[in-house]
This record gives C-alpha cells, structure tokens and sequence, in this order.
C-alpha cells in the first residue's frame, strides 16, 4: 500500500491527478491536509492536538501540515505502515531553493523512514493546463521505481512541465538551482487599520545553467532531483577543524 499526500488539500486536483496514476501500480489511502497548506515546509504542529476526518474508505482530511499528515499516517494512525510516499501533484514548481518551503517535497521528505524511495511531483504552472498528461509522467517514473535501489532516506524531487505528453521532450537528471533573494514584502493596511504584509513572490532563478532542475523544465524536460535530509555542509570541516583548534 502507497501512502498519498500534498500541501494542496484533499480536494486538490493535482492530488485526484496522482491517485489517477498511482492507483494504477498499487493499492493506496490518502493522507492530507483538509485545506491548502502551501510553504508550509517540515513543520510540525506541537502545541496542539490534530483532527483526522475520514473522507471516505481510502481518504483521511488532517487538520495540520503536509508533514503532520505522513507523521501521522506512518506512526499509527493506519493499521500498518505504507511501502511509500508518494506526494503531489503539486500546482506550482518546486525547483532550487523552493524544496526548503514546500509542503509537497516536505510530505515525502517525511517518508524518507520507509524502506522505499519516497517522491514528490510537482507541475510547473500555478494553474495547470495538462493535469492528465502530468500524471501519465509520474505512472511512468512510479511504475518502474521497483526496480531503483538508492541509498536509505533518498528522496525524488519530480517537476514536470505544464506542457501536453507529446510535447515533452524527456527526463533529465539534475541538480537544485537555485534562486535570488526573493522581491520585497508588500505592506498593507487591513480593513481595521492594522498593518500587514503580503510575502513577495520568489527570487528569479541565480544558478540555472546546464544540469540545474531549471534548465531541464525550461527546456521542455522532466526534472528528477534526488535530495536527502541530511543537511551537513561536509566541505566546511577542515575550515572549522582550523578554527575551532584556536578557540
């Protein structure tokens, strides 16, 4: 059994898109939040308790993060644990530094405990044009993914381009970009003269050369990235072994 989740919500069309394909490889039950919660990134909910709705015989509505939905259903709210996480398919890319934020690559990221590889979809556009063809994309990649042995808690991140299956070109192995700082705040004064802020939209991308997970969906690929968690910067050792030595 494959576990299903987003950032989207239960209701989401990305997510009736990816239980189309997965549905077609394995038996599933579905895991998500009861509302969108986009760039909620590896939160947890800690200070109070969540709620499960069954939806019907296969879906659960949580009112918590996309992260509280695979903890959840992978330390006892099911009966037994899932073979995999599968999440998606978001509405909006996940490329470069946008993994750091997203529910969708979070909700997998969870799934990482799990003896087989979890993987997050994504589609690039807000509002897709093409959620049929985005999903016969991931039956393909979900379909052989029996056959891939990687490393424990390696997680696929899959951006696909909005664009119809025959238009695209192919799939290419990459790594993250990345963006520039993102555009300003945008003050406002709410209708009982408070001051709020509108979170400004994501920098324009810095690092999308050749190889990058930008460069392949802008040139009409199926970008897979695989990530971990482990968040240690390895290259930094003998800098710090050094200074350390002085303190």
């Amino acid at each position: 059994m494959w576990l299903l989740a987003n950032d989207d919500g239960i209701h989401a069309p990305g997510l009736k898109a990816l239980v189309a394909a997965a549905s077609r490889l394995s038996d599933y039950v579905v895991v998500a939040p009861d509302g969108n919660r986009s760039g909620y990134s590896n939160a947890l909910t800690l200070d109070k308790p969540l709620r499960v709705e069954q939806v019907d015989e296969r879906r659960y509505a949580v009112n918590g993060t996309p992260t509280d939905c695979v903890h959840l259903a992978i330390n006892g709210l099911l009966p037994a644990d899932p073979e995999r996480v599968v999440s998606g398919i978001n509405a909006g890319a996940n490329l470069g530094d946008d993994a750091l934020y997203s529910g969708t690559v979070a909700a997998a990221v969870e799934g990482r405990f799990l003896a087989n590889t979890a993987v997050a979809f994504s589609v690039t556009s807000w509002t897709p044009s093409y959620w049929e063809d985005a999903a016969e994309v991931a039956f393909r990649l979900l379909s052989s993914l029996d056959t891939l042995r990687l490393p424990e808690r390696t997680v696929l991140n899959v951006n696909i381009p909005d664009l119809p299956l025959a238009q695209i070109k192919g799939v290419r192995l990459t790594r993250l970009g990345h963006r520039l700082r993102a555009s300003d705040v945008e003050p406002i004064v709410d209708p009982r003269g408070r001051r709020a802020f509108w979170i400004g939209v994501a920098g324009e991308p810095a690092d999308s050369g050749d190889g990058t997970d930008f460069h392949a969906v802008a040139n009409g690929y199926v970008s897979v990235t695989p990530l971990h968690a482990d968040m240690t910067r390895y290259d930094t050792f003998s800098t710090l072994q050094g200074w350390l030595a002085d303190l």
